[in-house]
């Protein structure tokens, strides 16, 4: 007897067509949801939901289900970053805003990224050896629709999270905690990560799990995600600036190459802090206006999640022209077979209001 099983309430977002290559063309004018025309047929539906909120935890715009609860995948690494932070790690190994920037990324594994990973093993006194996060060929190749040369050996320290890693090494080397069991929920360090996460989700309960990194991860409501990111932009505490200057000073370094991140990091010039998540999860902190964003889409397709990101962003109103930012190749795009002919195209099914004029 199939075993039912229940998760967030999550509502359809976008909706993809597919119709004749001669009628995708979209209408002039004024950029608008346009309805379906002439032979478009909606093939694929995209559920989700998104949470906004404001500087105090209040939801200001949502679509689906912003109490759900979501694991965070890798949206989480700032805070997993943070007790660095706070017990002075950053002053001791005399590191700065690129290396914090990195043991937040999900990095493509540049050479930009792999040799600041291996510095920071360097200066804290840990090997390649010690990453436990495995490893896998660079993300650049992937993102840039390139292929991975023939004959490369991929390390631990190509790993999206070796940056991460490396931050919980440096933490265990600086609190004098041996490295082998440092992923073990139990460990003083993932003990301390817990406690941060529970700072920033009073009154959760919060549901483990492990991500793909084999590092402790949580489940937690979009709506107290969103306003983790909401913190991370405006709250005043030192560790949490600093975490947000790295990460906007250095989007390269968080992200990487043709990476969602760094588009958005650099459409937002300085005043969002972006992080993506495996499996369909992005987040955004809005300094300038004191907005936390949270959106899930509940496939874990990552096209699906750059597109309703792009379009959360227009329809609040932070992203007037989108085609003329560096957010463009994402708004409300079309899709195209292999060779090149446009097949169809993404349409968004949520409203929401504009909270910046």
């Amino acid at each position: 007897m199939p075993v039912a099983l229940t998760g967030p309430a999550h509502v359809p977002l976008l909706a993809t067509t597919r119709g004749v290559a001669d009628r995708m063309a979209p209408p002039p004018g004024p950029i608008a949801a346009d309805p379906l025309r002439g032979r478009d047929t909606v093939e694929c539906m995209h559920y989700g939901s998104i949470a906004i909120v404001d500087e105090h935890g209040a939801l200001v715009a949502q679509a689906g289900d912003p109490e759900g609860l979501n694991f965070t995948r890798s949206t989480l690494k700032p805070l997993q970053a943070l007790p660095f932070v706070e017990d002075g790690g950053l002053a001791h190994y005399g590191f700065g805003s690129q290396e914090l920037a990195l043991m937040c990324a999900s990095h493509s594994g540049e050479t930009m990224h792999t040799a600041l990973a291996q510095s920071i093993l360097d200066r804290s006194g840990a090997t390649v050896a010690d990453l436990q996060c495995g490893q896998h060929p660079p993300r650049f190749y992937e993102a840039t629709g390139t292929s991975v040369p023939q004959g490369l050996v991929a390390s631990a320290l190509h790993h999206n999270c070796s940056g991460k890693h490396s931050g919980f090494l440096a933490y265990c080397r600086l609190h004098h905690h041996t490295l082998g069991g440092y992923l073990d929920p139990d460990s003083p360090l993932q003990i301390r990560v817990r406690n941060c996460v529970q700072r920033f989700a009073p009154g959760q309960t919060l549901v483990a799990g492990t991500d793909g990194c084999s590092a402790p991860n949580f489940a937690l409501p979009l709506r107290c995600l969103a306003h983790t990111y909401c913190r991370i932009a405006a709250d005043t505490d030192p560790a949490l600036q600093a975490i947000f200057y790295a990460m906007t000073r250095h989007p390269d370094l968080v992200s990487g190459t043709a990476r969602t991140d760094l588009a958005l990091m650099q459409a937002g010039a300085g005043d969002w802090v972006c992080k993506i998540g495996a499996d369909g999860m992005q987040t955004v902190g809005v300094r300038s206006h004191g907005l936390g964003i949270a959106i899930r889409m509940a496939g874990g397709d990552a096209r699906a999640l750059q597109v309703a990101t792009a379009e959360v962003l227009h329809q609040i109103g932070l992203l007037d022209e989108p085609l003329r930012s560096p957010l463009a190749h994402h708004f409300r795009p079309a899709a195209r077979n292999a060779r090149g002919t446009e097949t169809g195209r993404y349409r968004p099914l949520f409203t929401l209001p504009r909270l910046v004029s």
